[in-house]
């Protein structure tokens, strides 16, 4: 019987998802030799090295890559038993993990944590903020119970929840504010200033602007919604934001804010967690709150 713990599987997975063992030991809140020591009784009692020790990085060999597979699905059950007993509660308590993307966290989080947290004492709240892929593979992975996203993501083991569809603006130099708003295929022929590569808002940007053709090779890349804002205040070009993103982003540039004629460009947000997650309940009545701010939000605008 092999004597390992859940404590050495938890800093087995996390040295495996950080490659370096000052990241995964300061994850863990241990010292760095601690979780090494642990990580060499692990290797010892299954008889084989799980990591390629590098100067600077760790790689897992493939005996290693064989036991991250099993013990994350272990860790998984381990927590869904946890999820079991909340859920037996009835009431939202303990902890609580929610990723959001980028170009949702900085506008819609605050009023969403504050209504949770007002509405259920002693519940724990750990926040991600990262891309849609990289949620996705970690509300997989079980380390998130939920996500807030842009629908759909077309993924058969999650449950998708629609909450609430939100337009996006035409952020233009100030000095445009007066000319007329172009149509969608002028856009074309302006210098786009969109969000790098991963983000599924430059996908839904693009589909807008160019519809049925091919993107041209020139668009400039932003890292973040503010930088964009800010070059096209420094009159770069245009670029397009959310509107839940505008009292935030355009309070200190200088720029002219538009919606365009007609059909407006837009995305659906809405809630994801793994179908069979026995917090489903629970998260249906977080997917309330979060649909509530955003209206809110929406009708504050």
């Amino acid at each position: 019987m092999l004597n390992l713990t859940l404590k050495q599987l938890r800093y087995f997975e996390a040295l495996a998802r950080h490659g370096h063992f000052g990241r995964a030991a300061e994850t863990c809140a241990i010292s760095q030799p601690a979780l090494s020591m642990q990580i060499r009784e692990m290797e010892a009692v299954l008889g084989s090295e799980l990591f390629e020790r590098g100067a600077r990085q760790v790689r897992l060999t493939g005996f290693g890559e064989d036991v991250l597979l099993r013990a994350r699905e272990i860790l998984r059950e381990v927590d869904e038993l946890a999820d079991i007993a909340r859920a037996a509660r009835g009431s939202l308590s303990g902890r609580l993990r929610i990723g959001v993307i980028p170009t949702i966290a900085p506008y819609l989080l605050p009023a969403i944590i504050a209504r949770l947290t007002e509405a259920n004492e002693g519940l724990d709240i750990h926040l991600r903020e990262t891309v849609t892929p990289k949620l996705i593979r970690e509300l997989e992975e079980g380390r998130l119970d939920t996500a807030i996203v842009a629908l759909p993501v077309s993924e058969p083991f999650l449950t998708e929840v629609d909450l609430f569809t939100e337009d996006f603006v035409l952020v233009r130099p100030g000095a445009d504010a007066e000319k007329p708003v172009p149509q969608p295929e002028k856009l074309r022929e302006m210098r786009l200033l969109l969000l790098e590569e991963g983000h599924c808002f430059r996908d839904q940007a693009l589909s807008f602007c160019y519809a049925g053709q091919a993107a041209p090779r020139e668009l400039l890349d932003g890292s973040s919604l503010s930088t964009l804002v800010q070059m096209v205040g420094a009159g770069i070009g245009v670029t397009l934001i959310p509107e839940m993103a505008v009292a935030v982003e355009t309070r200190s540039a200088h720029v002219a804010i538009a919606r365009f004629n007609g059909t407006q460009p837009s995305r659906r947000i809405g809630m994801v967690w793994r179908r069979t997650s026995p917090l489903s309940k629970q998260l249906m009545q977080v997917a309330e709150v979060v649909r509530a701010a955003g209206l809110a939000q929406r009708a504050g605008a």
